[in-house]
């Protein structure tokens, strides 16, 4: 049993709220359950409630047995004094008020159906499964399930927003910037996410500005401040790009950062760092303006032409610097423009959209659905479960159902949970 519990009941309105009394036979009417309060404090705020008839208006404090009251010292805090009903499980222990009077107690257990508490022991029982319900998944219908995930997509979308929002507050709201080490962050994956937006900060951006109508020129600043220029090569290009990032270097006094922090062990060579910068440096070159384009750009195939680059002719024939390959384009793939798009661009149209004060929910959720599902191992095992993702928006929806939800015990919290609990 836990105090989550009694939150969700009274909530929810699942009491025998026709015939409630307290501890001390006092009847009482539910009027209004008042206001969830999810930060410190009561746990209800403004209730109102009939004591034999006579209204109360006050806050309701709730404890898996009445003498928490004094383990959490709630005499002692003022922010309880308005405290009209003590709702329990289990009433141990008689509460006082600071007037010497009797706080009026609640016992939930005696008022809650039987199926109630039944569904919530076999919700909560997880035993060998990979989630709580995952049996119980089948009987969930598609409306509530559609419904649902379109709201764990955009609690994930807000969460992805929060970087974004920090990152324009440090730039003093350029989006240009802010997306630039966005993208960076995404060719640099999950493997080396945290290194690529380091790289991208190294420098100041209007150093970029600059330079970015010029590829030999920005190769030699990414290239450089990664640290990959150190080397004593016998290749021309390469030569070429370490004269001019001395050059560059010394100009602007800039620190690079150390080859060694981009890893390479145990990536596909078309995964490399070094294929990604330059990959990321004909983005660049490409696009100068590159945010005003992605905010007109509302189709997935749209931004699939957008952001399909080739590097230039050095990295055609290379992985690395220091060895060759079989030609090939190395063009920037599908899969990583869909991520892009997924991770980096529906989440800074998004908080464009609301900075400006016009937000097309419908839009950003047409581009998620027209994106192809993710494959990992959470879209897996669901697929297994029967709860198949049919496009990018219900494999964001899945992965924040798993993590933020079923991986933390937060069944009350989840329309599936709350459903399979009130059938």
């Amino acid at each position: 049993m836990k105090e989550e519990l009694l939150h969700f009941l009274w909530s929810q309105k699942l009491v025998y709220s026709h015939k409630l009394t307290t501890s001390s036979e006092e009847k009482i009417e539910i009027v209004k359950i008042g206001t969830w309060n999810r930060d410190s404090g009561p746990d209800f705020l403004n209730a109102h409630i009939l004591f034999n008839g006579q209204l109360w208006v006050g806050n309701v404090e709730m404890h898996l047995k009445s003498s928490d009251w004094y383990v959490h010292q709630h005499e002692f805090d003022e922010n309880y004094d308005a405290v009209i009903l003590h709702v329990v499980w289990e009433h141990d222990i008689d509460v006082f008020m600071k007037n010497e009077k009797p706080l009026p107690t609640l016992i939930l257990k005696d008022f809650i159906r039987p199926d109630i508490l039944s569904n919530y022991r076999k919700l909560m029982f997880k035993g060998e499964n990979w989630i709580f319900c995952e049996k119980q998944l089948p009987q969930i219908d598609d409306f509530l399930l559609s419904n649902w995930f379109e709201r764990l997509y955009f609690e994930r979308l807000e969460q992805k927003t929060i970087v974004i929002n920090e990152l324009l507050h440090s730039t003093s709201n350029d989006y240009e910037v802010v997306l630039f080490y966005m993208i960076a962050k995404a060719f640099g994956s999950k493997t080396n996410g945290d290194i690529f937006i380091k790289l991208a900060k190294s420098f100041p951006y209007s150093i970029l500005r600059k330079l970015r109508f010029n590829q030999m020129e920005l190769s030699a600043l990414l290239f450089g401040q990664a640290g990959f220029l150190e080397e004593d090569l016998e290749d021309v290009y390469y030569n070429n790009l370490k004269r001019e990032y001395d050059y560059i270097k010394s100009k602007f006094q800039l620190k690079q950062l150390k080859k060694r922090e981009f890893k390479f062990f145990r990536m596909r060579p078309a995964n490399f760092p070094t294929i990604r910068i330059a990959q990321l440096i004909a983005l660049v070159c490409k696009y100068p303006n590159l945010f005003s384009r992605v905010i007109k750009t509302n189709t997935i195939d749209e931004f699939h032409k957008l952001f399909l680059v080739e590097v230039d002719d050095f990295w055609k024939e290379h992985y690395t610097f220091e060895t060759s390959s079989k030609r090939g384009n190395k063009f920037t793939t599908k899969s990583l423009i869909d991520l892009l798009v997924i991770n980096v661009i529906v989440p800074m149209k998004f908080v464009f959209m609301k900075n400006s004060g016009e937000v097309d929910l419908e839009g950003l959720l047409r581009i998620m659905k027209e994106i192809k599902t993710e494959k990992n191992s959470i879209i897996s095992k669901f697929s297994k479960l029967k709860l198949a993702s049919k496009n990018a928006l219900d494999s964001q929806a899945l992965i924040q159902l798993k993590t933020n939800y079923c991986e933390k015990a937060r069944c009350l919290d989840c329309a599936i949970g709350c459903h399979l609990l009130k059938k």
